[in-house]
């Protein structure tokens, strides 16, 4: 069975087609924990962040500064673990990799504070389930305890306080959802926001509810080590988009620059309801989950503008271009993992975002109270990420 639309049809296959068949799971050591003795008050020593939830904060794509087209040697230089004579993904992800929660060192917490004051347990791939203590329907994912269980043995040894949270993303499918765009540019050439929106909005109140579930769970395993509401906080993000409108978008609709050379192949119509309606209600959705639980709201969802794949403000690294943090995109482009990395890099922030990211983190931390939206300066490195509070 095949979709049609009005769109002709296409001449060739690109090197990136197998790509689209596959979902692309939001990615982010452990070992299997214990649950935490009770005490009667907070640890006392240096204050530490705990970092939890799926890959758009565990670190995933931390491998990359940029995107390249080259396939081999250093890609240009933005493959960060190539050791000279080939790769090693430990350099980047550590011990993580072999389970595939891939967490970069360059992650956000760890960018934000430093390893000696950032503890990351988030995973790759990680759903609301994988957060919720074992006692309450969570469960082990990648041979880890579920995150809430984690982090009560932590909030025993050490003094937290601050727990950011990533979630809900993989609970919405959205991993499907880009898997299907894609689809439907190289494969059906037809539009996916029709199906893809119908898809998110009958996933959206279970998986907002699950969302607010994580957050009880984090409270009930940090009260169980005997820390009062107040000796703590919580900050709960939302995603950027990783892909750029149509109009801001440097390779043309028709052909396949957006396949071969950009990785970002998505129709213009797609693109502009993924930058302007999908990424923004799913932001909304989690501000009201925030609002509803008491805690902070860190908004992403224009972090990445004028940064995306295949942003007109951006370029590809080359042989005459290195990668940079002002130049380069901010987001992994799509690879089918046979020529560069792993499929599941694929729209993550890469390592330039990471230490954006870990920026408005630091940032946010300094904030005791307020909802905050985090954006970039146009032409800047990490250092011109800003806040601006937002009601």
């Amino acid at each position: 069975m095949s979709k049609s639309c009005d769109r002709p049809a296409r001449t060739h296959r690109a090197g990136r087609l197998a790509a689209a068949l596959l979902a692309l799971p939001l990615s982010a050591t452990g070992l299997l924990v214990a649950a935490a003795p009770a005490h009667a008050s907070p640890v006392a020593g240096p204050a530490v962040t705990v970092s939890m939830g799926d890959s758009y904060i565990s670190g995933e794509a931390g491998r990359w500064q940029g995107n390249s087209d080259s396939f081999s040697g250093s890609r240009d230089g933005t493959d960060r673990a190539y050791t000279g004579s080939g790769y090693d993904p430990t350099v980047v992800y550590g011990s993580t990799y072999s389970s595939g929660c891939d967490r970069s060192a360059s992650a956000e917490v760890d960018s934000a504070f430093g390893t000696a004051q950032a503890i990351n347990i988030a995973c790759s791939g990680a759903t609301t389930a994988d957060v919720f203590r074992a006692a309450d329907g969570g469960q082990t994912f990648k041979g880890e305890a579920p995150q809430a269980d984690q982090l009560a043995t932590i909030a025993a040894h050490h003094n937290v306080s601050l727990v950011t949270l990533s979630i809900g993303g993989n609970d919405l499918g959205f991993a499907n959802v880009i898997s299907n765009c894609v689809q439907d540019y190289e494969v059906w050439y037809s539009y996916c926001q029709p199906s893809q929106q119908a898809a998110i909005d009958s996933a959206m109140g279970t998986a907002m509810a699950n969302v607010g579930k994580s957050i009880d769970e984090i409270r009930a395993a940090m009260s169980a080590d005997g820390y009062a509401a107040s000796d703590y906080r919580i900050v709960l993000q939302s995603y950027p988009s990783p892909i750029p409108r149509s109009a801001e978008n440097r390779y043309p609709e028709s052909g396949w620059s957006r396949t071969d050379n950009g990785g970002c192949p998505f129709w213009n119509a797609d693109s502009d309801w993924a930058r302007d309606t999908l990424v923004p209600e799913i932001s909304d959705h989690l501000a009201a989950v925030a609002a509803a639980r008491g805690v902070q709201f860190l908004d992403l969802r224009d972090f990445l503008q004028g940064r995306e794949v295949c942003s007109t403000a951006t370029r590809l690294a080359g042989s005459t271009q290195a990668p940079s943090a002002t130049t380069s995109e901010w987001a992994r482009f799509l690879t089918t993992g046979a020529t560069q990395g792993t499929l599941q890099e694929s729209f993550h922030p890469n390592y330039y975002a990471q230490l954006a990211l870990g920026r408005c983190l630091a940032l946010i931390q300094a904030q005791p109270t307020g909802n905050f939206a985090c954006r970039n300066t146009a032409g800047q490195d990490a250092s011109g990420v800003y806040l601006s509070g937002i009601s």
